[in-house]
């Protein structure tokens, strides 16, 4: 178990909430840890309807079935992973969010054939947004970004700088062109793709912070 007083989040050590920005540049990234979020692996028979609808009943929405969606209700989001894997996440900074989420399903879910595993503290999640978003993450993501291709409320595991991430589209920004992504990947690769993300946005303007 982790001490709650000795919690830091993967990039703390950047100093991101000091880092705010300046608000009168024309900066089209913004780059924000998204800290103490909960992130828990579900594996399941996703073609049993049995264990679809328990699920459903446990947090209130149904599992995302179509390949790279999304689906959410309350306070969590469902991620696609594969037909019988999603990421269930919890994005609001609450570093109780994963086992909690992880302690109801297994109890919701025990008379089924299921894996839930938190693995909250071992990944990292980076937002980036605005205008020029696509164009940094394209930089060095194989995958298809264009809005006609990924939507909002997509997502994909894919490659970004030789790092493998979970990118998924949350939303427009503050503007449809200006959409914000959340990026996550490994604690052990979340300050080399932070500081990639930071360089390669750096001739659209970045700003830096913490969520």
């Amino acid at each position: 178990m982790i001490e709650k007083y000795l919690r830091q989040s993967p990039l703390a050590h950047l100093g991101l909430g000091g880092q705010t920005g300046d608000d009168a540049a024309p900066a089209r990234v913004h780059l924000a840890e998204r800290p103490f979020f909960g992130f828990v692996n579900l594996r399941g028979p996703g073609a049993d309807p049995a264990f679809l609808d328990a699920f459903k009943a446990a947090s209130g929405y149904a599992l995302p079935a179509e390949a790279g969606t999304s689906g959410g209700g309350g306070n969590t989001t469902a991620l696609w992973l594969g037909p019988r894997e999603w990421a269930i996440v919890d994005t609001r900074g609450d570093p109780d969010a994963g086992p909690r989420i992880a302690e109801h399903l297994r109890t919701a879910l025990a008379d089924h054939q299921v894996a839930v595993t938190d693995i909250s503290e071992s990944r990292a999640c980076i937002q980036i947004s605005g205008a020029k978003a696509r164009a940094t993450l394209q930089k060095g993501c194989p995958l298809d970004l264009h809005p006609r291709a990924f939507r909002p409320g997509q997502c994909a595991q894919t490659r970004l700088a030789k790092t493998t991430v979970l990118i998924h589209l949350t939303g427009g920004g503050p503007a449809p062109e200006e959409p914000a992504f959340d990026v996550y990947t490994v604690r052990s690769f979340a300050e080399y793709t932070w500081l990639w993300l930071e360089d390669a946005a750096r001739e659209y303007g970045v700003t830096a912070r913490l969520s």
